[in-house]
């Protein structure tokens, strides 16, 4: 039986397992490698904070995910294609990984995460977007 996700430990597992498939991703690894050409050592310490914050509340996060994907979006168009290959992969990573009521809520944040992402990145695509 998997545990559920409890620390700051299981989700850099959690983070780096996803990261691991969604680089290597014949669909969405060349956003991270070639058009963002990630950081991962600064990258992957501010998802960690980010994930931490969201499922324990921890407020350790600083920053605006939403504008970045907005400002990536203008550089490589996101499509809904894009959003559901990396719920496929994120979904994949908990419950390879994970199970519980922690692992639950982390696709669930996940899916609306995609949700908000997609409709806010078709707003800002209006000429009269305010961010």
């Amino acid at each position: 039986m998997k545990k559920d996700i409890r620390s700051e430990e299981d989700i850099k597992l959690l983070v780096d397992y996803f990261y691991t498939k969604a680089k290597s991703d014949a669909q969405i690894g060349y956003i991270f490698n070639e058009v963002v050409q990630l950081s991962w050592e600064e990258h992957l310490p501010t998802i960690y904070k980010f994930w931490d914050s969201i499922l324990f509340g921890t407020a350790t996060y600083r920053g605006n995910p939403m504008i970045k994907h907005i400002e990536l979006n203008q550089k490589e168009p996101l499509t809904l294609s894009h959003f559901n290959k990396w719920i496929d992969l994120w979904n994949n990573a908990v419950n390879e990984n994970f199970e519980g009521n922690k692992a639950e809520e982390a696709k669930t944040k996940a899916k609306s995460m995609k949700e908000l992402m997609l409709f806010k990145i078709k707003q800002s695509e209006n000429p009269n977007f305010i961010q």
